[in-house]
């Protein structure tokens, strides 16, 4: 349970926390892969999307694959391609048949719209308000802080966190430490939000914060932890309001 009377600090994940990207890729992704033949029921989406959350928490996979594929970003993405559509359900002759067409596919055709929701946008004046310490940490290589501010929130910031800055991805916990030095707190006084439970939650708890998952579709059916499906329920919880 989350301890509001504890908490000083609220950090939050970007992408796919913050800032969405929409249509999603993994919604474009598997709707190509349907118009090639392959059989994706609702159970397959949600178990690709678990599998594409877990693949990006610096996974042992993720780090094989950027070692293998320097330089060659066309050949990282087909093998991303066959190991998706292997975890939405394709045999290993269909993953390695449709991976080079679904690859291409997205680099044509993928260009979603960069958005901030708008229950963000309602929440995070308020927290502010509120005399919370606001901080953004993501996996990211390089600073996202121009990027806030031409969304329009960076304002609402103390301080952004790239894991490439620090040398440190999460789940790792020493970047969530190196942002509690920034900010001159405890683990137990700060409060971590994000959509990815592998990166995120598993993160945060390794380094003593309060983790948040959020999670509107239901990816994680049955989390460990407290879940929110909207902003909006941030005020329940840590008493904003």
């Amino acid at each position: 349970m989350i301890q509001p009377y504890d908490i000083k600090a609220i950090f939050f994940d970007l992408d796919g926390t913050l800032r969405h990207s929409v249509p999603s890729g993994g919604e474009v992704f598997t709707d190509y892969v349907i118009t090639l033949g392959l059989r994706v029921d609702e159970e397959a989406r949600l178990r690709a999307l678990r599998w594409e959350h877990l693949y990006w928490a610096n996974s042992v996979d993720l780090r094989d694959d950027l070692l293998a594929h320097s330089g060659e970003t066309e050949k990282f993405w087909i093998e991303y391609s066959r190991r998706r559509l292997i975890a939405l359900g394709a045999s290993l002759q269909e993953a390695s048949e449709y991976a080079v067409k679904t690859s291409v596919h997205m680099g044509e055709f993928y260009r979603p719209e960069s958005i901030i929701p708008e229950d963000v946008r309602r929440t995070l004046p308020q927290l502010k308000q509120a005399g919370y310490i606001l901080g953004v940490i993501s996996n990211r290589n390089e600073s996202f802080h121009d990027l806030l501010q031409e969304h329009g929130i960076g304002d609402f910031f103390d301080f952004s966190l790239p894991a490439g800055e620090v040398n440190v991805w999460k789940p790792d916990a020493g970047i969530f430490e190196h942002a509690l030095r920034r900010v001159n707190l405890s683990a137990k006084e700060a409060l971590y939000v994000g959509d990815n439970y592998y990166a995120d939650v598993v993160g945060a708890r390794r380094a003593g914060l309060q983790p948040v998952l959020y999670d509107p579709i239901g990816i994680f059916p049955e989390p460990d932890c407290t879940t929110i499906k909207s902003f909006d329920e941030l005020h329940s919880i840590i008493k904003v309001i």
